[in-house]
């Protein structure tokens, strides 16, 4: 009896293996190296490009007030010894204020770069997701993989990169969204 109990058991084990590896040929998967992509994103590169020109936008408003800073370095290293230890230690203070306002307004400026780009990016990331979810239900895909710096696959074959599909369906809808033209309620 206890033979007839463990076939049996053995034959249920074997026809679910069997149907587990006839359900697992029908999955249909692929993968997408994210780094690649963003790298290859017209519109993030867009997005990159002009927060480069905001941070040097930035700098140079800050250029004129290094320059006059240094000066005064340069002013107080020569008129140090003329002017006295009391004139010395209160523009050292003064100087020693001004750096540090500087450094301060050098931060703030990152900060808000990076909040700004940030946000953009972030907006960028849920579209892209999303034609993600699109394009895997429009081909038929039980699963689309991410692949890049955050990896979340160790090893696909390349047969299975959809990447540059991606990239060419991702920068021509970003090109025919800013080509198109602008509502008269959205300016």
């Amino acid at each position: 009896m206890k033979k007839l109990i463990a076939v049996f058991a053995l034959s249920i084990a074997f026809v679910s293996c069997n149907k587990t590896t006839t359900e697992t040929k029908d999955f249909k998967t692929a993968y997408v190296d994210t780094s690649k992509l963003m790298d290859e994103s017209a519109e993030a590169k867009d997005i990159e490009e002009k927060y480069k020109s905001k941070a040097t936008e930035m700098e140079a408003k800050l250029k004129g007030d290094v320059a006059r800073f240094e000066n005064e370095q340069r002013n107080f290293q020569a008129n140090m010894q003329k002017n006295g230890e009391a004139w010395a230690k209160q523009k050292y203070a003064e100087l020693s204020r001004i750096d540090q306002q500087l450094q301060y307004a050098k931060q703030g400026m990152l900060q808000q770069l990076q909040s700004e780009s940030g946000k953009e990016m972030d907006s960028v990331v849920k579209k892209y997701k999303q034609i993600f979810k699109d394009y895997g239900k429009e081909k038929g895909y039980d699963y689309i993989y991410g692949t890049g710096e955050s990896a979340t696959v160790l090893y696909a074959k390349d047969s299975y990169d959809i990447t540059k599909e991606l990239i060419k369906l991702i920068n021509n809808k970003y090109i025919d969204e800013k080509d198109k033209p602008v509502a008269k309620e959205e300016k």
